[in-house]
């Protein structure tokens, strides 16, 4: 990682975003329940084009999928994180990281609930 300089600098934001960019690049090298996020992202996208759910639905969808890979954003940088810390296993640091992954999970059952109270009446 460059060492950009502080404050507001054209050079900076582009250094920050190709740091993000390359954080997105580790998750995705490195995540393969991330696939598995993306590709019911993707399924309920096709569903929303289909059912042509309203706006607000839209919003409400899209901001649960973000929600759901932000999560795992997150969950890879704490266990990342710990393994640096404390390489050896340690019953604190599994703690940790369980409760990392139940975040993910815990957002991944909050987003099933939202898909089924956007599409089971339009099914129904």
């Amino acid at each position: 990682m460059k060492n950009y300089q502080s404050g507001f600098s054209i050079t900076g934001i582009i250094g920050s975003f190709r740091n993000s960019l390359r954080g997105i690049r580790v998750l995705l090298n490195n995540e393969f329940n991330l696939y598995i996020q993306i590709g019911f992202g993707i399924v309920a996208t096709m569903f929303g084009f289909l059912f042509q759910i309203s706006h607000t639905e839209w919003a409400i969808q899209t901001a649960v999928i973000g929600l759901v890979i932000f999560s795992e954003l997150v969950n890879t940088a704490i266990e990342k994180t710990m393994d640096l810390v404390h390489p050896n296993y340690d019953e604190r640091v599994r703690d940790i990281k369980d409760l990392a992954s139940g975040a993910v999970l815990f957002m991944v059952l909050v987003s099933i609930a939202t898909g089924l109270f956007i599409y089971v009446p339009k099914v129904w």
